[in-house]
């Protein structure tokens, strides 16, 4: 009989407090494990102001569960990916992290954490099995992960001190040097990493990692009852509600979707046309971007509503009026949870055709490609779902099922019981705990 796999899972932010892609996919996962038999899971989120620190100590238990605490974390270096506060980590981390003792430690994210939590439960745990999931460039580009050139927007398809001083002239070269041995030293202190998409994977191969040690199991999603299809009315029964969801950043092309919709001629588009745009924080972005939006959007006109900022629970709700999913991303990213739900929920994708949107949105079977960027190759994608009367339906049907987060966790625990036989053996991976196996 197998012994319970004890499983610390660590993030940069709880989804209750903190509501982001990453942040759902690894309380998902935390989810899924504890869905299986002989899994035990305990969830560890980062927390930081204006989230008040309850006491002496940086745990803080997040009630009414008992599997999932807090760890509060304030003093980030940003540029380092650094937590300047070791105390806490010492004290705090390295204590709960003893007493749980878990076979496998598997970070989501160092963000806030700071990488010195790796070096921290590898010093405190040497037996344990140290996992590191990355969703985005974090660890190779300052510029928030994103691989993307300040000056200009362009894609950066590849990162040095030299490259990376040209984006942040005030940063000198030595400082970028210094942070990549940082960064590198301490992230080798993983035995595994895990990427949800290939195209990230191999980024990160190139940059450095072993690709042995890299593996790609793609994110999770709870999925409750898929929301049905808009009811279309009988007097020109169209698919011709686009929408949008996500933070409305210039990363995201946000500025791109809405140039592209008041690209397609009004014959095409008719008077009953929409794009939904649900998101929020644009008040937090540049000035110029700002500015650049609220243009695009006066020229938009009526074909463009705003429906404000939403919560993951409400994705069920507001699919049953969308019929067409838009993804504009302006840089590569990696495993977008809206890619994730609009599969569930049977939506075609209509997205730029690079990075790990590319490869999980398959053109013309989950839905259409353009090229990033391009306002006026989207807007004759959006033509062209609305020119054809079969496209939705079609696509509806070739439309593949996204991986569930009970389904993600299996393909974590075969990766987490086959480290732990290359470590251990095969004793610690089926039935005793890696101290017992050390001890004897």
């Amino acid at each position: 009989m197998n012994e319970q796999l004890r499983v610390l899972v660590v993030s940069h932010g709880h989804p209750a407090i903190s509501l982001g892609g990453a942040e759902i996919a690894s309380h998902s996962l935390h989810q899924g494990l504890n869905a299986l038999p002989d899994v035990e899971s305990v969830y560890l989120a980062r927390v930081g102001q204006p989230f008040p620190r309850h006491g002496a100590s940086a745990l803080m238990s997040l009630r009414p569960t008992e599997d999932e605490l807090l760890f509060h974390a304030d003093d980030y270096d940003h540029f380092f990916l650094s937590n300047r506060d070791t105390e806490a980590l010492q004290r705090d981390l390295v204590r709960f992290v003893r007493d749980a003792r878990p076979h496998v430690i598997h970070f989501h994210h160092v963000l806030g954490v700071g990488m010195e939590a790796l070096y921290a439960v590898r010093e405190a745990q040497p037996w344990s099995i140290i996992i590191v999931t990355f969703h985005e460039y974090l660890s190779i580009c300052h510029n928030h992960g994103q691989m993307v050139k300040r000056s200009n927007g362009q894609l950066c398809r590849e990162a040095s001190p030299i490259a990376c001083h040209g984006c942040f002239p005030e940063i000198p070269v030595s400082h970028f040097l210094k942070r990549e041995r940082f960064v590198r030293g301490m992230i080798n202190l993983a035995d595994a990493f895990v990427s949800p998409s290939k195209f990230l994977a191999d980024r990160y191969a190139q940059w450095g990692i072993d690709p042995d040690r890299l593996s790609v199991i793609e994110n999770g999603i709870v999925m409750g009852e898929a929301a049905t299809a808009r009811e279309l009315p009988t007097r020109a029964p169209r698919r011709n509600r686009f929408a949008y969801f996500g933070q409305l950043t210039p990363f995201k092309g946000v500025d791109v979707l809405i140039d592209a919709v008041s690209r397609v001629p009004q014959d095409i588009w008719g008077d009953d046309a929409s794009l939904m745009i649900f998101g929020g924080n644009l008040e937090r972005q540049p000035t110029e971007f700002q500015d650049r939006l609220k243009k695009l959007i006066e020229d938009a006109g009526q074909r463009v509503r705003f429906y404000g900022a939403y919560e993951n629970a409400d994705m069920p709700r507001l699919m049953r009026s969308v019929d067409w999913v838009v993804l504009p991303s302006t840089w590569w990213e990696n495993s977008p949870l809206v890619i994730q739900e609009a599969l569930h929920h049977r939506r075609p994708v209509i997205c730029s055709d690079i990075g790990g949107m590319a490869e999980k949105v398959r053109d013309g079977k989950d839905g259409l490609h353009f090229r990033a960027g391009s306002a006026q190759d989207l807007a004759d994608r959006i033509a062209e779902a609305l020119g054809d009367p079969d496209a939705w339906d079609r696509l509806q049907a070739s439309m593949r099922q996204p991986t569930s987060h009970v389904g993600c966790a299996r393909e974590h625990v075969d990766l987490y019981r086959r480290l732990l036989r290359q470590k251990h053996g095969d004793a610690v991976a089926s039935r005793a705990s890696p101290a017992q196996a050390v001890e004897r």
